[in-house]
């Protein structure tokens, strides 16, 4: 099979008319009629039934229509970018950045980009994934990381791509294993809480699950900044959200209690305008974290 083939597959699928389908491709009727037999061949599998009203999709075609639209979508994309960076990419690319330089994996990110385009500078900006979103749809920010997805909220449309998921979960100080064990969200409720500003993916998803619960959580400080919210869970303070690979990490070196039946996932994402995303540095960007985290 070849995209011709797919592309009067979808046509005559979504037109379920032959003169139709063909008209839309530019094509004969004819010619329609020998990819849609050709594709069917090759499969062995018959996509279409003819029927008074036109072409039909049978049960098989109905399957396999939406992975030949993904072929065509990502195709589509995959020349876009291809033509953006034909260009030379040069400029300033305003990055925003959030959590630790080593898992975003920033520092082969830039020096991948560097070495890929000589001509092109960066300028970071460490923020909460939430003022990355802000400023990416601002403009004051070309691209940058964020936890989820963004909203569809009808503001700026983001693109996103998701690099890695991950997960949360809610850590304790030492000595408070009899307090979390087992323990559901409503209960944990209960417990003090180490809460951050609404800019935070921790705020985020907590509210989230809260208010899932029909809990209010017992907030005894705001901070905004995850080695500070470490540090207070490790003084006894209260509880927080850690990423999975640090409360493991935390729990060995300095017996911090993980909450057993609870956690969060979610994951790492690249956004930038939607506008904005075959733009040369924007696609250049992408291409390549893509390759370092695929």
């Amino acid at each position: 099979m070849d995209l011709t083939q797919l592309r009067a597959f979808v046509a005559v699928a979504r037109e379920a008319n032959l003169t139709r389908a063909a008209a839309q491709l530019h094509v004969t009727q004819p010619a329609v009629s020998l990819q849609i037999k050709s594709l069917q061949e090759s499969l062995q599998l018959t996509l279409f039934t003819r029927s008074a009203s036109g072409m039909r999709l049978t049960n098989d075609g109905a399957r396999l229509l939406p992975f030949a639209e993904k072929v065509i979508a990502s195709m589509g994309e995959f020349r876009q970018t291809a033509h953006a960076l034909h260009s030379t990419v040069s400029g300033e690319l305003a990055i925003g950045t959030i959590l630790d330089p080593e898992f975003t994996r920033l520092g082969v990110f830039l020096k991948r980009l560097v070495e890929t385009y000589p001509q092109l500078s960066t300028k970071l900006q460490q923020g909460m994934s939430g003022t990355v979103l802000q400023q990416v749809r601002a403009g004051s920010l070309d691209v940058g990381f964020y936890l989820g997805q963004p909203p569809d909220d009808g503001k700026t449309p983001c693109h996103s791509l998701v690099l890695t998921a991950f997960t949360y979960r809610v850590v304790a100080p030492n000595g408070w294993r009899s307090r979390v064990a087992g323990q559901g969200w409503a209960s944990l409720a209960k417990l003090p809480w180490l809460w951050t500003p609404p800019e935070s993916a921790h705020h985020r998803l907590l509210n989230k699950i809260f208010a899932e619960h029909d809990a209010i959580p017992n907030k005894v400080a705001l901070v905004d900044q995850e080695p500070t919210m470490l540090d207070l869970v490790k003084s006894g303070v209260g509880l927080s959200l850690i990423r999975d690979s640090i409360a493991i990490r935390e729990a060995h070196a300095h017996g911090l209690v993980i909450a057993d039946a609870v956690s969060i996932t979610t994951e790492l994402s690249f956004i930038c305008q939607e506008k904005r995303q075959h733009e040369a540095m924007i696609a250049a960007s992408f291409a390549l974290l893509k390759t370092i985290w695929s």
